[in-house]
């Protein structure tokens, strides 16, 4: 008998629904969507995030199969050599059925416990077009997997990689939509929070393990409906796995990835509550030009919503213009998308797009771009992750 769900996973940075299907061997590696929910509570027997890791890269650059819940976040800007813009999102997510303790042989080489699913969106700003696409495998029979020695994700022909020479490439293609890039990481992995330990509620263990990538060098090229561009730019990986979800009257929360022109980034998330007041569990992360890195709690950094945007297609209305200030470091900014309609109509309606920037920095003018998450707003989070 073979029983079918939709189970909601969120993440700061990443969202997610993934099927779950108990006696796999009947999966088709992209199963049709289905209109049936139902509620399972999360099994025991998973790791959960309680405390700092002893980090290894590029160990950790691959998964965490103790955890339930994991993702590889790519994001980035780029623009070709005639001035073309484009923004780019790649995110593939793992999901466990059970855990290592739970799990028995099985004879079929495509029993799994492991279901991926992806994300690939690209922002084509000069044609005013965004196009998104979804995925669902199996990990197994080669169809989706990942891997720390050498770091590898992959999802059919969406594949995340790093080359013998320290260099990432990403590779996707979907109809006329594709992209091909090579990353080079300047800075490193930044670790958030204390240690890469990322508190998201009061609850023990609902938290997360959490890096990022904020200063990918990275070039190659975009193909569109309209043609083939030679791209450059930066690029903005977040890695994050955990097994958990959001607390009670939280319902979901506005994640923000900045990168300055003059080399500073900065990643913030403030999680929404039910009131609409920003939850005291939001946090960020300021990253100097050199690779300094110093954590900010809710208090020391302040969001303001200048506009608003109300989707055609899900009726949600979201926020559409920023104004972000850090006192400490007297970074006042003003936010805005590239493009309005940048929301996600997948299997969870969320907004996910590229933005440019401008303001100040200790008082001198500045620039930079980013990506902004925005989930909650056609319907809550609460109790996902």
């Amino acid at each position: 008998m073979k029983t079918l769900y939709w189970v909601g996973l969120v993440g700061l940075g990443a969202v997610v629904i993934i099927i779950v299907i108990a006696g796999l061997d009947l999966l088709q590696p992209q199963y049709p969507a289905s209109s049936l929910i139902a509620e399972i509570e999360t099994p025991v027997g998973f790791q959960r995030a309680e405390g700092p890791l002893d980090w290894e890269f590029p160990e950790d650059f691959g998964p965490h199969p103790d955890y339930q819940t994991e993702w590889w976040y790519y994001t980035g800007n780029l623009e070709s050599d005639q001035g073309e813009r484009f923004g780019y999102q790649l995110t593939i997510f793992r999901r466990a059925m059970l855990p290592e303790k739970q799990r028995f042989a099985r004879e079929s080489s495509l029993a799994t416990e492991q279901i991926y699913m992806g994300h690939f969106a690209l922002t084509d700003i000069s044609a005013g077009e965004h196009h998104a696409f979804e995925r669902f495998s199996r990990g197994a029979a080669g169809l989706a997997g990942a891997q720390s020695e050498p770091y590898q994700v992959w999802l059919e022909n969406w594949e995340i990689k790093q080359l013998e020479d320290g260099r990432f490439r990403l590779v996707a293609k979907q109809e006329d939509i594709a992209l091909d890039l090579i990353l080079v990481d300047s800075k490193g992995p930044i670790l958030h929070g204390d240690q890469g330990y990322s508190q998201k509620g009061p609850e023990s263990g609902n938290a997360s393990h959490y890096y990022s990538q904020t200063h990918l060098e990275t070039s190659g090229s975009v193909q569109t409906e309209h043609g083939s561009y030679q791209v450059s730019g930066l690029s903005w990986n977040d890695h994050e796995f955990s097994t958990s979800a959001l607390s009670r009257g939280q319902v979901g929360w506005d994640w923000f990835s900045i990168q300055l022109d003059e080399g500073s980034e900065l990643m913030v998330f403030q999680i929404r509550r039910e009131d609409g007041s920003s939850d005291p569990y939001s946090s960020g992360t300021w990253i100097s030009p050199s690779g300094e890195v110093f954590a900010l709690t809710r208090d020391e950094f302040l969001i303001q919503v200048e506009d608003t945007w109300r989707s055609p297609n899900s009726g949600a209305e979201y926020p559409s213009r920023w104004r972000l200030e850090v006192p400490e470091k007297n970074l006042r900014i003003s936010i805005q998308p590239y493009l309005a309609d940048q929301e996600m109509t997948v299997s969870y309606t969320y907004w996910e797009g590229a933005v440019e920037i401008e303001g100040t920095l200790g008082g001198e003018r500045i620039t930079g771009s980013g990506y902004i998450e925005l989930t909650g707003y056609a319907g809550s989070f609460e109790g996902e992750f």
